[in-house]
């Protein structure tokens, strides 16, 4: 029994000198997940999520106020660098290069949205993963990008083996990339992007060498090759109000799907294919048992799902509750 507690004492303290120092060490840091994690956050309405490996921890943005968090198995959001925009969208840990990258815009329910800023402030910010230092903000709203302007503001990205990121814009008709060194471009630009509501939403790189994204409004799953060539993904059923993705390590796709805009299911759903998502069948679906889900995050303790009340938001009502639960 003594060396046993001597040894987690010795847990404990390697997991804390090897937490990175931009944020505290969350509670449970280390010693696995709740099935469950409720908080509280001035910083409301998290819609995406990320899983932080050295943190072994999550990163959450802010519809509410652009702002960043680091949430452990406790639910206590802890501050990660400054806001970059009005509002945070998708994030993505890339480990390897040590850094996060989120998406930021404004989509009118922020505190600080403005008539200059709604659907015109779209871009994505590139911080340091051990300290939250803003290293970079790329514009993706641009005359060079979208000559002929336009609703803007992107959502979800993905991050290639080589470090390239590609950035849905749902108001759009657009994949963008930027290189590591922060040049954009268009990937993409395809009418069956284009939607009058919510378009392309998110988007998983698989390890094969293509992206795959899904259409909020329609359910349509994309492929994508990295020549910009758009085919259609074969599935029984489209996944309706299909908000965020996930890639497992068994290259499952987890779609999670709501109805905050659209006549969607809220659902977590997990896709299997043998011919590299040029068709996909349907695995399991697990209705989800709290309102409003966005998007997910592979952790080696599962597949969390986030909820963070934004259809209280959208019904025009306040919380600042959310929810992290396990698939």
């Amino acid at each position: 029994m003594k060396l046993r507690r001597m040894a987690a004492v010795v847990a404990l303290l390697v997991v804390t000198a090897a937490a990175p120092a931009g944020a505290a060490v969350p509670a449970a840091a280390g010693f696995g997940l709740p099935a469950e994690i409720q908080g509280r956050t001035a910083d409301r309405y998290p819609e995406g999520i990320a899983w932080d490996p050295g943190r072994r921890a999550f990163l959450v943005g802010s519809i509410a106020t652009g702002r960043i968090s680091v949430v452990g198995g406790d639910g206590v959001p802890h501050p990660f660098g400054v806001a970059p925009g009005v509002s945070t969208f998708g994030l993505h840990v890339d480990a390897v290069r040590h850094r996060v990258l989120v998406t930021y815009g404004d989509i009118g329910n922020g505190e600080r949205s403005s008539p200059a800023t709604a659907y015109q402030q779209s871009g994505v910010a590139v911080y340091d993963l051990r300290t939250g230092r803003l290293e970079r903000r790329v514009e993706l709203n641009t005359s060079r990008l979208n000559p002929i302007g336009g609703r803007h503001a992107v959502n979800d990205l993905a991050i290639d083996a080589v470090g390239n990121a590609y950035v849905t814009d749902p108001a759009g008709d657009a994949i963008y990339r930027i290189t590591p060194a922060g040049r954009a471009s268009v990937l993409v630009r395809d009418d069956r992007l284009r939607s009058d509501t919510i378009g392309a939403n998110g988007i998983v790189w698989d390890p094969a060498g293509y992206l795959l994204t899904v259409r909020y409004d329609t359910g349509q799953l994309f492929r994508i090759s990295l020549r910009g060539e758009l085919s259609e993904v074969a599935v029984v059923r489209r996944l309706v109000g299909g908000d965020g993705l996930a890639l497992t390590p068994g290259r499952k796709l987890i779609a999670v799907t709501n109805k905050l805009g659209a006549p969607g299911v809220e659902a977590v759903t997990v896709l299997a294919s043998s011919d590299d998502y040029r068709s996909a069948r349907v695995t399991s679906t697990e209705a989800w048992p709290i309102s409003g889900p966005t998007t997910a995050a592979v952790t080696p303790y599962g597949t969390y799902v986030l909820s963070g009340r934004i259809d209280v938001l959208i019904a025009g009502g306040q919380s600042d509750e959310f929810f992290i639960r396990r698939a």
